[in-house]
């Protein structure tokens, strides 16, 4: 997969960060806080961005990488009720360290940046099942292969490790992938989504996921 993004590099005091962007983010994303959950609303080119950022955020472990989308119009009004906030999302390394609380002031230092083309080595179709041992590993207590969120800033922050970057990404790629087939094969029954649930053992102190694939978005949304 060939990636288009933007490099930016700030600096705050003596640290200098460095910030990826997809080149022109997509306008058919939409991510909400419903308290209890998060849920995305994505188009099949959306979905295809959001894998390869979340792959590119496990080859990066020194960089955030950025998806700019909370200014986004929901597919439909219904989407985003009352209440619902529309995010950005940061992806990041847990061993970066990076304070949320400090991502408005690094962001509003962020410049033009410079155009790069990364690419990417997607993962296959997601596994059917992990083994007794896969999974005991998975929820012993002292597992750091964990998604831990923030909320700071319009944003939501997914720190995690390499290893749960790369294991998580096939959920944005299966709904790139079969959200489109499904949706034709199955016109009654026009919904496709998959879920990063609490049973999963991939969830630290982060709460469940829920990616939709949607292919029709309201001009008025």
């Amino acid at each position: 997969m060939k990636l288009r993004v933007r490099i930016h590099r700030a600096r705050l005091g003596p640290v200098e960060y460095k910030v990826i962007r997809p080149d022109g983010p997509p306008a058919r994303a939409v991510l909400l806080d419903r308290d209890r959950s998060v849920d995305a609303y994505l188009d099949q080119d959306a979905a295809y961005l959001v894998g390869g950022l979340w792959m590119l955020a496990a080859s990066s472990p020194r960089s955030l990488v950025h998806l700019p989308i909370r200014t986004n119009r929901p597919p439909s009004p219904g989407v985003a009720e009352t209440g619902a906030r529309q995010l950005d999302l940061v992806l990041l390394h847990h061993s970066l360290q990076f304070a949320p609380a400090r991502w408005k002031e690094l962001r509003a230092r962020l410049g033009p940046g410079h155009r790069r083309t990364e690419t990417l080595q997607l993962p296959g179709p997601a596994p059917t099942g992990a083994s007794p041992a896969d999974a005991e590993a998975r929820h012993y207590r002292e597992n750091r292969d964990l998604f831990h969120e923030h909320l700071h800033a319009e944003t939501l922050f997914m720190t995690g490790s390499a290893k749960v970057f790369r294991d998580t990404a096939h959920h944005f790629l299966d709904v790139a992938r079969h959200g489109p087939g499904h949706m034709a094969a199955h016109p009654h029954h026009a919904h496709f989504c998959t879920e990063f649930h609490s049973t999963a053992g991939v969830l630290g102190a982060a709460r469940e996921i829920h990616v939709e694939y949607c292919d029709r978005w309201s001009p008025h949304g």
